[in-house]
């Protein structure tokens, strides 16, 4: 008689590899694709937003902003865009200081993925991207974010900086 076989150990969930700039889908807030870069070093996720105006829906507070998900394409144009408020929160910005921010709530699709995040809204305009992913919104969800590769999990659009489209 054989001894019975030893217990299989639990299956850990397999990484994805990000890149460390992606397309990211914002599909709660219409935005097809956005042009982020996913930091581990910030903790926070941010997205541009410019003209922010809060309102009330329905006893509930929302924000109306417009962004530019791509610098690199002015053809797209802002799109304006409204959610609900779930926080306003104290955000270091890129100097280390403090600043009062306002926080949504939204999907985000990072390839054939899907999962909620926070998102603060802050004028990007003097950075490289219109928008930077955070730690805390690839938490739990078995991501590993190559260094030197770029879009790992999104597609590449057909123009570029040197390329515009016609």
């Amino acid at each position: 008689m054989t001894p019975p076989a030893p217990p299989k150990p639990a299956q850990e969930h397999a990484v994805a590899l990000f890149g460390w700039m992606e397309y990211i889908g914002l599909p709660q807030l219409g935005l097809d694709q956005v042009k982020a870069k996913l930091d581990t070093g910030a903790r926070t996720s941010a997205i541009h937003a410019e003209n922010i105006e809060l309102f009330d829906k329905d006893g509930v507070e929302w924000v109306r902003f417009q962004t530019l998900p791509d610098w690199d394409n002015p053809h797209v144009g802002f799109r304006s865009v409204e959610a609900p408020v779930v926080h306003v929160r104290e955000i270091k910005n890129t100097s280390g200081i403090p600043e009062e921010r306002l926080v949504v709530k939204t999907k985000a699709r990072f390839g054939k993925r899907l999962w909620m995040i926070d998102v603060s809204l802050a004028d990007r305009t003097n950075m490289s991207f219109p928008m930077i992913i955070g730690r805390a919104a690839l938490k739990n969800h078995a991501v590993a974010v190559h260094t030197r590769k770029t879009f790992l999990v999104s597609k590449r659009p057909p123009y570029s900086r040197e390329e515009e489209p016609t």
